[in-house]
């Protein structure tokens, strides 16, 4: 086969709950790591549309801005002799439009001749289903496979099965508005011959088998269903506007991608982690992307309290690293999970997700009030601190560590969890049981907050969640802090050592309120240097240390979301210029990516006039990095929200710069909902509430 053009192609991803479909620029399905998932099985993995032998050229291709319809627009190299009723280069438009809807994917292909006689348009098609688990995609070896069966044809396209080892049948299909004729195996062909001026439209569905075929009318109540089902996540939650063009398509893109990765589940909306590789349940990345959102869409937080606690571990198994009361790090429904070859059917090992789980609960309840539901949850947040606990006191100085307990888990369970990520300042990996500076800080946020809940649902007990949550934060202060370098250390290893090396980690301290001022200070400072700071964000390592590379997945590169947390963590000590400081190199980055950050970039320095590096197998979209717009927009206008005593308050707000003022539309405050209006006045930025005639809601503002 010819193709004509040198470049890669840019993938495009498309999802629709459990199922999601990565592509290139094309529309084809055909490089190893493309295909249509459901359910973490790749039940298409291949679909490339030929026009006779020749690849189409293209024209241009794109995803809708909310993310519903796929659209290429390609365009016919020549095809046959012109005596044949072929065309010369360039007379064909062949445009290709796609969506998903309830795990099937929709296709019109539309044809038109701009020639000046009819044109015999072979449309041919190749086909196929392997039916591999998203592990097998990603790499993971098998010992053994189920049984593929043959492709089933008839009148209308093909059928695919697969009987896997887990004893569950698999079916798949590639079907056709109009009868295909065989090429060869796996390749059909459907000839179109248009006549000058003609338009002709073919319709096909890929996915898990359906009745009936395709055709226009099915195509259209599909595409109404799949934009409502769009038009409903998106309508959830506060919107932001602003003086600012580019500003607010950031803002859109950003909502439109957590729309996007956002399911229903039975519990409440949940924001699946990231296409293609963490399109399911996972918890750290969960309760973040909620917590990056919780001041406007405090239902999305909800949802995943509601899950979390529903899939808490009941029991031990070291297979899982499941304990009685841990939060689950990933879900997945692949057969490879469902035969215990690797441990990720239902998770458990992550260090920080149980007492961030805690966390957003408290955050939950005072942003809304939502005393139900957290009543509802307390049983799962008392099994959830006293896992913090036993771990705590088994350990010699008391801290929340982790050492994997099977070896097909991950080594490392924080958040850099990439088997290179813990080192000394040597160079050395970091041998466990495994402290980590930042989630001693969510522990300590953890016990703060069930202080807090203690008070309404436990008192007695609330009393001895201050005395823990004192201690441990004085253990940090005494084990974590370098004062040679005014910073605190990564991690302490199995045998007490201080990992002590300087890393966005500690940034986290600042997002929990920990550090006393002195030191916060310090922190902050280093931060926003050279060492760490890029132009464009905060670098996971700072730059000088060993095994700071800027192309590595965890020790150099730049994460839009722990950027984020960094930034929200400086602006809650006061240093609110440093959070508009990165707000703003997050924001010319997205202009770079096309409005959506990507999971993660490679920490190169910014220079005068060059884009920032991408990473090249990062997630994209992916929610934490979507939901960091809306976290570094926060820690800008200094807004915290109580949901209780429908008050507003606003601390120094600053605006993002080159904005003169930002809008924050449908703002749920209690019962009520008001529009919140930020606008630079002079060398200040004034903040009022629009939209309250009763004055049901109140602003507190301080400058």
């Amino acid at each position: 086969m010819e193709t004509g053009d040198a470049a890669p192609l840019t993938r495009y991803v498309l999802k629709d709950g459990d199922s999601f479909l990565v592509a290139n620029s094309l529309g084809d399905i055909s490089a190893p790591s493309e295909g249509f998932f459901v359910h973490d099985t790749r039940i298409v993995s291949r679909y490339e549309l030929l026009l006779g032998d020749l690849e189409p050229a293209l024209l241009s291709s794109a995803v809708t801005q909310d993310n519903v319809l796929f659209v290429a627009h390609l365009t016919n190299r020549a095809l046959s002799a012109i005596d044949e009723m072929g065309a010369p280069e360039g007379l064909i438009h062949i445009a290709r439009s796609r969506f998903l809807c309830r795990e099937r994917m929709f296709e019109r292909i539309t044809c038109m001749n701009y020639g000046d006689r009819t044109t015999r348009v072979p449309l041919r098609f190749r086909l196929a289903a392997d039916f591999a688990d998203m592990f097998e995609v990603r790499g993971s070896r098998r010992d053994a496979r189920g049984r593929l069966l043959g492709p089933e044809s008839d009148e209308w396209g093909y059928a695919f099965r697969y009987e896997g080892l887990d004893g569950v049948a698999r079916a798949s299909s590639v079907v056709f508005s109009r009868p295909p004729s065989p090429v060869a195996p796996g390749e059909v062909e459907i000839v179109v011959m248009l006549e000058p001026g003609a338009v002709e439209e073919l319709y096909t569905e890929i996915g898990v088998i359906r009745e009936g075929r395709p055709a226009r009318a099915r195509y259209r109540d599909e595409a109404s269903l799949a934009r409502r089902n769009m038009r409903r996540r998106q309508r959830r939650g506060a919107r932001v506007a602003s003086g600012g063009p580019l500003f607010d398509q950031w803002m859109r893109r950003s909502r439109s991608d957590l729309a996007l990765l956002t399911s229903e589940l039975d519990t409440g909306p949940y924001p699946y982690a990231g296409i293609p590789w963490f399109s399911t349940p996972f918890g750290r990345d969960a309760v973040i992307t909620a917590l990056q959102t919780l001041w406007l869409d405090p239902g999305l937080a909800k949802g995943v309290l509601t899950f979390l606690a529903k899939h808490q571990a009941k029991e031990e198994s070291p297979f899982l690293d499941a304990a009685p009361g841990k939060i689950m790090h990933e879900t997945r429904k692949g057969e490879m999970s469902a035969l215990k070859e690797l441990p990720f059917g239902l998770y458990y090992g992550g260090v920080d997700t149980t007492p961030l789980f805690i966390a957003l609960a408290g955050a939950y309840l005072k942003r809304t009030g939502d005393t139900d539901t957290v009543q509802t949850l307390w049983p799962a947040l008392l099994a959830a601190v006293q896992w913090i606990e036993r771990v705590c006191d088994a350990d010699p100085n008391g801290l929340l560590v982790y050492a994997r307990a099977s070896e097909r888990g991950l080594a490392n369970q924080g958040w850099k969890d990439s088997g290179d990520a813990v080192f000394h300042a040597d160079g050395r990996l970091a041998e466990g049981p495994i402290a980590l500076v930042e989630v001693q800080g969510y522990a300590h946020a953890a016990l703060r907050t069930m202080a807090e809940l203690g008070e309404r649902w436990d008192p007695r007990a609330a009393a001895h969640w201050t005395r823990r949550a004192d201690e441990l934060r004085a253990t940090i202060e005494e084990r974590f802090w370098m004062p040679e370098h005014a910073y605190y250390g990564l991690a302490l290893d199995g045998a007490g050592e201080l990992c002590a090396v300087r890393t966005s980690n500690a940034g986290h301290l600042l997002y929990v309120g920990l550090p006393p001022t002195e030191r916060a200070m310090a922190v902050a400072q280093q931060l926003m240097s050279p060492a760490f700071f890029t132009g464009w964000g905060v670098r996971t390592v700072a730059r000088g240390e060993s095994r700071f590379n800027p192309i590595s997945y965890h020790n150099g590169s730049v994460w839009p979301h722990d950027s984020a947390v960094c930034a929200s963590g400086m602006a809650r000590q006061g240093i609110r210029g440093a959070a508009t400081k990165l707000l703003r190199g997050a924001f010319e980055a997205a202009v770079h990516f096309d409005m959506r950050i990507p999971e993660l970039f490679c920490g190169f320095a910014r220079t005068q006039g060059a884009p920032p590096v991408a990473y090249p197998v990062a997630c994209l979209p992916q929610a934490w990095a979507a939901g960091s717009a809306f976290m570094l927009l926060q820690a800008c206008l200094g807004v915290e929200i109580d949901g209780a005593n429908r008050t507003i308050h606003v601390h120094r707000p600053e605006l993002p710069p080159g904005i003169q003022d930002v809008v924050v539309h449908d703002l749920a405050v209690g019962d009520q909902r008001v529009d919140l209006v930020f606008r630079s006045s002079g060398t200040r930025v004034a903040a009022f509430i629009d939209g309250d005639a009763d004055g049901a809601v109140s602003l507190l503002v301080r400058n």
